[in-house]
C-alpha cells in the first residue's frame, strides 16, 4: 500500500468518525425531544381526560334537570 492509498484511508476514517459522532449527536437531541414529547402526551391524555369527566358531569346534570322538568 503506498502513501496516497495511506492518506486517502487515512481521510475516509476520519470521515466516517466525524459522520459517527454527529449522528450521535443527532441521536441524542431525537431522544430528547421523544422524552419531551412523551411527556407533553402525558400531560395532553391527564387533560383530556379531565374535560371528559367534566363534560360527562354537565350531561349528568343536564339530564337531572330534564327529568325534573
Amino acid at each position: 500500500m503506498d502513501n496516497t492509498q495511506i492518506e486517502k484511508l487515512s481521510a475516509k476514517v476520519d470521515e466516517l468518525i466525524t459522520i459517527c459522532e454527529e449522528l450521535k449527536q443527532e441521536n441524542q437531541l431525537l431522544r430528547s425531544s421523544e422524552h419531551g414529547m412523551r411527556e407533553e402526551r402525558s400531560v395532553l391524555i391527564e387533560k383530556n381526560e379531565l374535560a371528559r369527566s367534566k363534560v360527562e358531569a354537565m350531561i349528568s346534570r343536564l339530564k337531572a334537570l330534564d327529568s325534573e322538568i
